[in-house]
């Protein structure tokens, strides 16, 4: 069973910077896409960043430039960077993976989200 754990949420001023971590257990190797969602109250949840196994990244236009998505395959951990943190980034965060290929092809899992506070 796959699993993914974030950590790394918390309470920073505007400007300031946090960085979150997804550990995801119980995978295999596969064609796969590891991603960031936040969704913050009263609104959708949307992608805010993602990064495929085979190193393809995409961001949301509100994050490029200041958040950065990376991952340790070895450690199969993927990270978001965020810096220039603003009050408009308020949101749970939540860690997600897909996969393309192998036993789990067609799935997608969920952690169980990180709060992000920013205040102005």
């Amino acid at each position: 069973q796959v699993q993914l754990v974030e950590s790394g949420g918390g309470l920073v001023q505007t400007g300031g910077s946090l960085r979150l971590s997804c550990a995801r257990s119980g995978s295999i190797f596969s064609i796969n896409a590891m991603g960031w969602y936040r969704q913050a109250p009263g609104k959708q949840r949307e992608l805010v960043a993602v990064i495929t196994s085979g190193g393809s990244i995409n961001y949301h236009d509100s994050v490029k430039g200041r958040f950065t998505i990376s991952r340790d395959n070895a450690k199969d951990t993927m990270y978001l960077q965020m810096n220039s943190l603003k009050p408009e980034d308020t949101a749970v965060y939540y860690c997600n993976t897909e996969f393309y290929s192998g036993v789990y092809a067609g799935r997608a899992y969920w952690g169980q989200g990180t709060q992000v506070t920013v205040s102005s």
